[in-house]
C-alpha cells in the first residue's frame, strides 16, 4: 500500500492533480487512475501494483 506522498513521488503528480483525476466532476478526471483504499478514518492509500500498472499503461501509450 502506498500513502499519498509515495504516489506523488512515483507518478510525479501533485496531490491536487491526483484528487482531480479521481473527481468525476473535474476536467482532469481519469477513469483509469486507481482509486484509493480507505484504511481508517482519515487514512487512505493506493495499491502499489495498481499504480505501477497505471504507469506502465501510460508509458506504453506513448509508444503507439
Amino acid at each position: 500500500m502506498l500513502p499519498l506522498k509515495q504516489v506523488i513521488h512515483y507518478t510525479g503528480l501533485s496531490s491536487t492533480t491526483i484528487y482531480d483525476m479521481l473527481d468525476k466532476k473535474s476536467n482532469r478526471y481519469d477513469a483509469t487512475f486507481p482509486v484509493q483504499v480507505k484504511l481508517s478514518k482519515g487514512r487512505v492509500a493506493w495499491v502499489e501494483s495498481e499504480i505501477a500498472e497505471w504507469l506502465e499503461c501510460r508509458m506504453a501509450a506513448r509508444i503507439h
